[in-house]
């Protein structure tokens, strides 16, 4: 099906996973068919309540359809144990109808061990990839920098750093227009010697992989922009991330107690509400609606518990963006090609 030469995206969205559930997957769902053309979304989880949400909005309902699944994966719960036992849930099921492909793409704003689990057995590997990986994208002084792993991966071996490099070079290179993007590891310090086994013996990986590699970089690089790419463990990748994401409350709450010290602060912080609004927006995860699965058989985004419908509506704008630029047939021909001189003990 396509409409004019733009042949028809179609989303499978799990609309029992979030906070909000599932109204924001609903009114995101609604913004996106509204504003945008080449997308059908379907929405998945408990019927009832999906269309009781959608009798809120007006829209094209042949783009919006909705898929019956009555179970829920709540946050709490273990995720191995959830996907075993809830094979009816609105996660699973979602999960294959892009494995079946009646769905081109799958986004969920659930547990998040859950969805990268669920993922990952239901889509498979792409051909050669050891572990699939996580990124986040941080603002920096030169744009934007990527972080693989951020949480998928806590337990590394030096081959899966330099997997992680592959995917996330990709990535940037066709998602966010990098011309051969630069990857730098994360290290304690810069020289070649610097840091643990796991870190040393991944240099020596990098640098013959014909990646453009430019040598360690620190904790202070990342949001510098010195590389656009940042490999690393998933252990610290979280680290980093869940940092980030405290300075940024941090950051608000003293704006918030310096203004309510006195009047002449309260009309200083209102006068620069718009410079701080525009700077904030950097940092806001609903720009960019969540992260990807790189490394299954498939387009998985992974999005923020409490995602409001524009972070919905952006996580299937890059959904769509990743299947019509084919990141997986890419990542797969690359990691072929990086093989070849990877030892088997690395």
């Amino acid at each position: 099906m396509s409409q004019g030469t733009k042949e028809t995206i179609t989303i499978s969205l799990d609309a029992m996973g979030g906070d909000n559930a599932p109204v924001s997957e609903v009114a995101g769902a609604v913004e996106t068919v509204s504003e945008t053309d080449g997308i059908n979304v379907v929405l998945v989880g408990q019927r009832e309540k999906i269309e009781s949400e959608l009798k809120k909005h007006s829209f094209d309902n042949s783009r919006i359809l909705v898929h019956d699944a009555f179970e829920v994966i709540e946050m709490h719960e273990s995720p191995t144990e959830a996907i075993k036992k809830k094979q009816n849930s609105s996660l699973i099921v979602g999960l294959k109808l892009h494995k079946e492909k009646s769905a081109d793409a799958f986004i969920s704003a659930g547990n998040t061990g859950a969805v990268m689990a669920a993922s990952l057995f239901t889509l498979g590997r792409i051909a050669n990839v050891s572990r699939p990986t996580i990124g986040s994208r941080f603002p920096t002084e030169r744009g934007i920098t990527i972080v693989f792993d951020v949480g998928a991966n806590v337990d590394c071996k030096p081959v899966n750093l330099l997997e992680f490099a592959v995917m996330g070079s990709v990535y940037a290179s066709h998602i966010f227009g990098i011309d051969n993007p630069t990857i730098g590891l994360l290290s304690v310090g810069e020289e070649k010697t610097k840091g643990d086994l796991l870190t040393t013996e991944a240099y020596e990986l990098l640098e013959k992989s014909g990646l453009n590699f430019t040598g360690n970089v620190e904790g202070r690089d990342v949001l510098r922009g010195t590389v656009n790419v940042v490999v690393c463990d998933g252990f610290v990748g979280n680290v980093i991330l869940k940092f980030a994401e405290g300075v940024l409350g941090i950051l608000r709450t003293k704006f918030k107690d310096y203004a309510e010290k006195n009047i002449l602060n309260k009309i200083k912080v209102g006068l620069a509400h718009g410079t701080m609004k525009g700077v904030m927006k950097d940092f806001d995860y609903q720009e960019y609606g969540g992260v990807p699965l790189l490394g299954v058989s498939g387009v998985s985004i992974i999005g923020h518990g409490r995602s409001s419908p524009k972070a919905f509506k952006n996580m299937i704008l890059r959904a769509e963006q990743m299947v019509r630029a084919k990141i997986n047939q890419i990542i797969e021909s690359k990691i072929k090609d990086i093989k070849e001189f990877v030892p088997k003990t690395a």
